[in-house]
């Protein structure tokens, strides 16, 4: 019987987690949009996307990869800035 309580359990946890796919989504458009060079863009969809894996606690790989991403744009967009204001 008790078996049969914890498989239920796993597998309505899985199908919640499945369902549950917006900071993967939103992680994927982050990319996407890193890709084309729209990085300011990117720092807001990964910033919705890491305030979304903070709700649940299965992502905690995803948060990472995000924080570290996260790091690398905002030292990109430094750069970036800096080089125009050089420029200039």
């Amino acid at each position: 019987m008790i078996i049969i309580i914890i498989i239920t359990i796993l597998m309505i946890s899985s199908i919640m987690a499945k369902k549950n796919n917006l900071p993967v989504r939103l992680f994927i458009e982050a990319q996407k949009n890193e890709n084309d060079g729209h990085f300011e863009e990117a720092v807001v969809t990964y910033e919705s996307a890491l305030d979304e894996v903070k709700k649940f606690r299965f992502h905690g790989n995803l948060k990472n990869k995000i924080l570290s991403k996260l790091k690398v744009l905002n030292t990109t967009i430094a750069y970036q800035n800096n080089l125009h204001f050089v420029r200039r």
